[in-house]
């Protein structure tokens, strides 16, 4: 999920930053985590004059001599992206993949030295890939980065692990839970509600008023929010600090930061006794191991085995341990190893958290900048919860919050791209204005599917760079483009929130498939629950000007130095 994006960039160049902002952006660009400052940069979108080519230098021409004499027979009829080579250095990797899709296509190559890949911005292609022909893909390079962090839980897993381990987990995120679970979710947001009234109250600001980074508030927001419902942990990283939750951070730099380096340097001999990161990581990760593996055991050891009907008919409300971990371990006829089931949490702590609080953050970036959309949510916040308790049936009510979610997603998708490998010769369908024909792909294929560049298409979507939460509730249909069936809000009944079903996959914020994210729900949830507990208790606007908030691309679109805003209370 969120892990699958940026280990794109350990395949090419490594990309940096850039600046997020809204519809045209003409972002300053800087590196991440210490690196250079870099020229500023622009995120182009459809309009831009592209008649101007850009200036290479010797060492994108020589990427492209080698890229013809190595890998250019491979992918034969496909557009090639020949850009330079140089700009993947100067901003993130996702912003280079939009303007080549606007210039080559919906497919096209992009290749470096021996090494080609095929980018994907074409739902039609997604869907194929995904669902009609997923079986004939794996994960790529992505599973063997993850591997040594995540073991073979569900993202990095092989076929086989995987088809079992869905079977198990999937049943876990059931209605009962889900309902369980917006009591965890409620409790551990307004654990940083007061927290945030506290800052205010000792502040010496006369319009009651705070200025905090509400990136780090989210993100210690959803480790404590994971931990109670994911294995029945409560961090309280929200007012505390502990040896368990800075080993769980340093354990998420590490996974980013393997997902972004392009030289998998970890993998050579002695580096893990030698290189001081990687000894940190690995005692962060026996730190986390330990903790987890005394879960495991206390969970075991009052274990009240049933079957799956029986688990999901449990009186949730009174549970004193509804955590998935009670579940997985109580299910009759799922024994697993303790190895497994710490895999398992382990990467639904790191890809759970992760897409959290990025998503948060970029829904109050958004918020921030159109006062009378922040206004309007509020109000629906105040209409319905009037008595200020929030229950999953209210949750259906605030619709304009789920809006406000998923439109964040689609601007700012977590992650920008997913990875998957052919593991067959494989045609791949032409897509909206490619080759009727299709394109053949060899085994071994490295295809990135740019999110991104599906939820920003001006060929699937009106004024697609634009913040319009509302957009969700028009169908859209296109009689030119064949092979896709549109927009169409109900296509899918009963779905709280939009889906890749609805949108016939141009809307991906989960992937698609069978190897969609199982956690969808849980994760859409916590973040309507904790979006609409803070508007209900405060106003909120951006420290200075959006062009301040810097933009990191690594497991997920984060920003580089935290999303500062002022708050106040609402009277």
């Amino acid at each position: 999920m969120a892990m699958s994006a940026a280990t794109a960039a350990t395949l090419l160049p490594r990309s940096s930053t850039g600046t997020p902002r809204l519809a045209s952006t003409y972002p300053s660009s800087s590196a991440a985590h210490g690196r250079s400052r870099l020229l500023p940069i622009r995120c182009q979108s459809p309009g831009v004059d592209k008649t101007t080519k850009p200036k290479r230098n010797l060492f994108d021409n020589a990427s492209n001599l080698l890229t013809n004499l190595l890998a250019g027979g491979n992918l034969k009829n496909m557009p090639v992206a020949e850009g330079a080579v140089t700009d993947l250095f100067d901003r993130p990797l996702f912003y280079s993949l939009y303007d080549w899709f606007l210039e080559h296509g919906s497919v096209y190559k992009l290749a470096f030295g021996p090494k080609s890949f095929v980018v994907v911005s074409d739902p039609i292609v997604a869907r194929y890939i995904l669902r009609e022909n997923a079986f004939s893909y794996d994960k790529g390079v992505l599973a063997e980065i993850l591997e040594p962090i995540m073991g073979k839980g569900l993202i990095p897993a092989d076929l086989d692990t995987w088809k079992q381990r869905r079977k198990v987990i999937t049943p876990g995120f059931h209605a009962l839970f889900i309902e369980a679970m917006v009591r965890v979710f409620t409790k551990c947001s307004e654990r940083t509600i007061l927290k945030l009234e506290a800052l205010i109250e000792k502040g010496d600001h006369g319009d009651k008023s705070t200025t905090v980074n509400l990136e780090e508030e989210f993100s210690n927001l959803a480790l404590d929010i994971i931990g109670l419902g994911v294995f029945n942990f409560d961090f309280d990283s929200v007012n505390k600090e502990s040896p368990v939750i800075k080993a769980v951070y340093g354990t998420l730099f590490e996974a980013e930061h393997r997902s972004t380096f392009y030289i998998p340097y970890w993998n050579l001999p002695l580096t893990q006794w030698i290189v001081p990161r990687q000894r940190k990581f690995r005692s962060d990760l026996k730190v986390i191991n330990n903790c987890l593996d005394d879960l495991i055991k206390n969970a075991k050891e009052t274990r009240q085995e049933a079957d799956v009907e029986k688990l999901q008919q449990r009186d949730y409300s009174s549970l004193k341990d509804a955590s998935l971990l009670r579940f997985l371990v109580d299910m009759r006829g799922a024994d697993v190893d303790d190895r497994q089931l710490r895999d398992d949490l382990m990467t639904m702590l790191i890809a759970g958290h992760e897409t959290t609080a990025a998503v948060l953050t970029w829904s109050i970036f958004l918020l921030a900048q159109n006062p009378t959309k922040m206004r309007k949510a509020q109000a629906e916040i105040d209409s319905v919860l009037i008595d200020g308790v929030i229950t999953a049936e209210k949750l259906k009510k605030l619709e304009y919050i789920r809006l406000i979610i998923v439109e964040a997603l689609r601007l700012y998708p977590q992650p920008p791209l997913l990875i998957r490998r052919s593991l067959r010769p494989d045609k791949l369908p032409g897509g909206y204005n490619g080759a009727k024909e299709g394109y053949e792909i060899p085994a071994g294929t490295d295809i990135f599917l740019s999110i991104y560049n599906l939820h920003r298409s001006p060929y699937f979507w009106d004024r697609p760079n634009e913040f319009e939460p509302e957009r969700f509730t028009v169908p859209k249909k296109d009689e030119n483009i064949e092979g896709w069936a549109g927009f169409d809000p109900d296509r899918s009944p009963g779905a709280m929130y939009p889906n890749e079903i609805i949108a016939d996959f141009a809307f991906l914020p989960f992937g698609g498939g069978p190897r969609k994210c199982v956690g969808d729900q849980f994760a859409l949830l916590e973040s309507t629950v904790a979006l609409a507990l803070l508007l209900q208790k405060f106003d909120v606007e951006l420290r200075g000007s959006p062009d301040e908030v810097e933009m990191v691309t690594g497991a997920t679109i984060h920003t580089k130095n935290g999303l500062w805003c002022r708050l106040r209370k609402r009277s």
